[in-house]
């Protein structure tokens, strides 16, 4: 009798023919059509996925428990960046090869079009619920100046992306592109009676409010007395940074208050002189737990108000928490900043008013650093700041902006997307390509038309360049004239 053959498969054979099995599962499973008129595309997404289209203009999200798909569009037309650009410097991230482990990073034709894959993971982060490691995005680019972006994060490796990579298509446009409306809600402080009291204060009665920021200040006061006496005028609000390199500032703080000043507390969570380029992926791994505990105690102690400014400016590039460092992903910013919340409620701290304070221009300005995708939520943001220089012309590229043509757009955003109040918590003009004096009579004059504003402050100090030399000068008392002008401009104030 002849016996049939038979093949026994090894475990290896086993495992990798079930890896097949569960890829070809994934690619297969059903999928649903989405098709967005106003801005030209279609795509297949799982379809047991849902869709949100809450933030028309920023993105379109698509998500179940451990995936999600956001899909962005980028224009460029008027700007000096181009898709090249986009693809480029919008990948650097990956170069932190100890935080990004890179598995694919191609170029292809996809339906006529080129086609930037990029696949990466990262550790689990500790503090990150629900946590998505795994990544994939997709720069589509229409023609040289417009550009359709795919990313993928999910809890799982990441083995459909090429499939809805396939699936996209451009399409004619049709109709307007929709409107952002309000997007936040303002909720109850949850703070003690005295800093609810300052807060009224402040944000909740008539007039705007003055403050300075003085570098000396408030851990010495004297030469910011010295100031006001030429000014002949008293600011109630001070700014003071601090970083993960010094602990909370009791002794400067109590100076504040001991001289009736309330103190924007100014948090960068960065090593201030060293390189940080896994700071956000060590915060929310657990490595500066000791330190957030400690610092929450310590406001709990210290007991009286502030305004707590956590991690400003988080839309550029020139600070590591921003999504630029960070795999694009501006979710691991407010996870920071949700974790940091948790622990200082954990600790009882109540005389904290939280600050959410993007840059007025976004680096790089493409639409996955748009500054509302860092926004951590109604329940943890209490004031929202505006922030915008005129720079002046020192570096090639920038211009000379009136307050104006700075502050009126920005205005408008922000007073239509946010309940909160809003302040400026920080701006100047450089002296460097035009009259400074004359800027801040424009300045006086043109902030009346902004009512919502309840508080601004000057940043009185200067920017260097490289080399140490001056490049944006920004000092309050620059010259006897800017004295003058702002003790004039001051006294309506008083």
């Amino acid at each position: 009798m002849k016996l049939k053959k038979t093949h026994v498969l090894s475990g290896a054979a086993l495992v990798a023919l079930l890896g097949v099995f569960i890829a070809r599962s994934v690619l297969t499973e059903p999928m649903a059509t989405y098709t967005d008129l106003p801005y030209g595309y279609e795509l297949s997404y799982p379809k047991q996925m849902k869709v949100d289209r809450s933030w028309p203009g920023v993105r379109t999200r698509f998500w179940d428990e451990t995936t999600q798909i956001d899909v962005y569009y980028d224009n460029f037309n008027g700007t000096v960046s181009d898709a090249a650009t986009y693809i480029g410097y919008g990948n650097r991230f990956i170069e932190n090869t100890k935080d990004h482990r890179v598995t694919k990073n191609e170029t292809k034709t996809v339906g006529g079009l080129s086609v930037h894959l990029l696949k990466w993971e990262r550790d689990k982060l500790k503090h990150v619920e629900n946590d998505k490691p795994y990544y994939a995005s997709a720069e589509i680019v229409k023609n040289d100046k417009e550009v359709y972006t795919i990313v993928i994060k999910s809890a799982r490796p990441v083995t459909n992306d090429e499939e809805i990579v396939n699936s996209f298509r451009v399409i004619p446009t049709q109709g307007d592109k929709p409107e952002l409306g309000t997007v936040t809600k303002r909720e109850p402080l949850k703070t003690n009676p005295e800093t609810a009291e300052a807060y009224r204060k402040l944000f909740m009665t008539d007039g705007l409010k003055w403050g300075i920021y003085e570098r000396s200040a408030p851990g010495r006061m004297d030469i910011l007395h010295a100031l006001e006496q030429k000014l002949d005028y008293k600011f109630g609000l001070l700014i003071l940074y601090k970083s993960l390199s010094t602990g909370f500032p009791a002794d400067d703080l109590k100076n504040a208050y001991d001289d009736n000043r309330l103190v924007q507390l100014t948090l960068q969570t960065m090593r201030f002189g060293e390189a940080n380029p896994s700071v956000m992926y060590d915060i929310l791994n657990g490595k500066y737990d000791e330190f957030f505990t400690k610092y929450a105690q310590d406001i709990k102690a210290f007991g009286r108000p502030l305004l707590f400014r956590l991690n400003n400016e988080m839309n550029g590039d020139w600070v590591p928490y921003s999504a630029y460092h960070n795999s694009k992903d501006p979710e691991l910013y407010t996870e920071v900043w949700k974790y940091i919340y948790r622990t200082f409620q954990s600790q009882g701290v109540d005389n904290v008013l939280w600050v959410w304070n993007p840059n007025h221009l976004s680096k790089p300005e493409f639409q996955w650093n748009h500054p509302l995708l860092y926004y951590p939520g109604d329940a943890y943001v209490d004031v929202i700041g505006l922030t915008a220089y005129n720079t002046g012309t020192y570096y090639p590229g920038e211009q000379w902006s009136t307050f104006d043509e700075l502050y009126a757009p920005l205005y408008a955003q922000y007073s239509k997307w946010f309940e909160q109040p809003l302040m400026i918590t920080e701006f100047a003009s450089s002296s460097v390509g035009g009259d400074k004096a004359q800027w801040v009579d424009h300045m006086f004059k043109d902030i009346k038309k902004y009512p919502k504003l309840k508080a601004a402050i000057w940043w009185s100090h200067t920017d260097f360049d490289p080399d140490d030399r001056p490049a944006r000068k920004y000092k309050l008392d620059e010259t006897p004239e800017l004295v003058d002008r702002f003790r004039q401009h001051l006294q309506e104030y008083k």
